[in-house]
């Protein structure tokens, strides 16, 4: 086995790059150094054995002599000391560095031997480093966008404040919870679905999920998805997530008033096709009446008719005359769908209605009461759109009770004043409002009935809205529900 000489020990130590010097333990003056260290400081050995540390280091507070002498003498009495020192070169370059002082102790005395390396570099580097964690930080903190790193079961192995933000959470503590279980059971099906697909080179997906916040409140995400794999501490499915939801609500709105413009699309064209109808068949049904009406006349004239013709044509007649009446009715109620307000009396318009209410109550064995005020219930208001409001608060509830016991069939109509208010009550003895549907009652726009063409719950509420009303609805007892609105009254002129 080879054995190196006591002189190939020095011609190694001369020979490594690692900078050393040798200080004496007890006087810790500078007793050697290697070439490394020699050509790093730009001294010769004779130049740098007499120097002290104010000749050969950095002036700072953190680089005095007594703080060099401390570190030796550390090392000196525990073995090791390690610091970080600057020293300075004959040409004045600061070498910022990393020493290690170790004790060795040689034949003829125990000395300190001081190795260094330049940390400079790495020491920028640290700084940039931090101050980029710093910017990059700051810079996603204050993204709309969440970032999280997501397990293959949603396991939150990362997210950036800006998505604990989102989430309405902490970052410490979203770590390790899953994230899928705050979704709803559509989103959660279809993200495990698409988190364990295997895609062609992890390339990204897009994801729509609605996700419950840490508030409690719902939301809706839109997001990009892709696989990565950041060595061995950090790897998953990385989620850029951002909210939503005020766009899905526009959307939403949007859908729904367009739905509000196609029914009153619809509304309009039956109310001119309904115009057309009334004026096509009052001719035909004044022509058949003076047929009839002359063919009783010369019924009359003649001799030995049976009298139960002439009974069967006048009966024929009082019916044709009670058809006019329905088309008249119709055709001065539906005549004018666009028109401004006026002044009207509200318990007329009760008993106008009260016609069309009956036409729909009578075959259902529905009792209609309407109870008008004392006295002129005097509103401001659109009386086509008033007047379509209380025929659809009255036949939803004459179709709440169609299929009730007859004693249960009794659909009460009050007018009254209420605080410089007209009040309309309509009243039902149905089965009542589920507790379920109470606060979105107004909400939808199509009644759910597919027979059903009332303008829709939805729209009453606009109406009465726009013209400056409130409407409400609630539970009776013991049985039924009433629908309420209120109109501002009117001075008499």
């Amino acid at each position: 086995m080879y054995v190196p000489e006591q002189n190939d020990f020095f011609t190694l130590i001369e020979a490594m790059p690692l900078c050393i010097i040798l200080h004496d333990a007890h006087s810790k003056e500078i007793l050697w150094a290697n070439a490394a260290a020699l050509s790093a400081l730009g001294f010769t050995l004779e130049e740098l054995t007499p120097l002290k540390a104010p000749d050969m280091t950095r002036d700072a507070p953190k680089y005095r002599r007594s703080v060099g002498l401390r570190w030796l003498e550390g090392a000196a009495r525990t073995g090791q000391r390690a610091i970080e020192w600057c020293y300075r070169s004959k040409q004045g370059v600061e070498i910022l560095s990393e020493a290690v002082a170790t004790l060795v102790h040689l034949q003829g005395r125990d000395v300190l031997m001081v190795q260094f390396r330049d940390i400079s570099k790495e020491d920028k580097v640290k700084r940039d480093l931090k101050r980029f964690e710093s910017r990059l930080k700051a810079f996603m903190q204050d993204l709309a966008e969440g970032v999280a790193v997501l397990g293959p079961e949603g396991e939150i192995r990362f997210i950036s404040d800006s998505g604990a933000n989102l989430l309405n959470g902490a970052e410490r503590q979203l770590i390790g919870k899953n994230f899928l279980a705050w979704c709803d059971e559509g989103s959660r099906q279809r993200l495990l679905q698409q988190l364990s697909a295997e895609t062609p080179e992890h390339l990204p997906f897009s994801v729509h999920y609605k996700v419950q916040r840490r508030d409690g409140e719902w939301r809706w995400h839109d997001a990009t998805c892709r696989f990565i794999e950041i060595e061995d501490d950090l790897n998953g499915h990385l989620l850029l997530f951002r909210d939503v939801t005020e766009q899905v609500q526009a959307e939403e709105a949007r859908r729904v008033s367009e739905q509000k413009l196609e029914y009153l699309a619809r509304y309009n064209a039956m109310g001119e096709m309904a115009v057309a109808i009334a004026h096509e068949l009052s001719q035909p049904l004044a022509a058949t009446r003076n047929f009839i009406e002359g063919a009783v006349i010369r019924l009359g004239n003649a001799s030995g008719v049976d009298a139960g013709v002439t009974w069967g044509l006048q009966s024929a007649v009082r019916q044709i005359e009670h058809a006019s009446v329905i088309i008249k009715s119709v055709r001065e109620y539906v005549v004018k769908l666009e028109q401004s307000e006026e002044l009207i009396d509200l318990n007329e318009l009760l008993r106008e209605t009260r016609y069309f209410i009956s036409l729909r109550a009578d075959p259902s064995l529905v009792k209609v009461d309407v109870i008008t005020a004392p006295g002129p219930l005097l509103v401001s208001c659109e009386k086509v759109l008033i007047g379509q409001v209380i025929l659809n608060l009255a036949f939803n509830a004459i179709e709440e009770m169609a299929d009730l016991p007859i004693e249960r069939r009794v659909l009460r109509i009050h007018a009254s004043t209420d605080n410089g208010m007209a009040l309309v009550r309509i009243e039902d003895r149905g089965r009542g409002i589920q507790a379920e549907a109470q606060e979105k009652l107004f909400d939808g726009f199509f009644s759910s009935k597919v027979s059903g063409n009332g303008i829709g719950l939805a729209l009453c509420k606009n109406i009465i809205g726009r013209h400056r009303g409130d409407i409400w609805a609630q539970n009776l007892e013991p049985c039924g529900a009433v629908f309420s609105f209120t109109l501002p009254l009117t001075p008499a002129p």
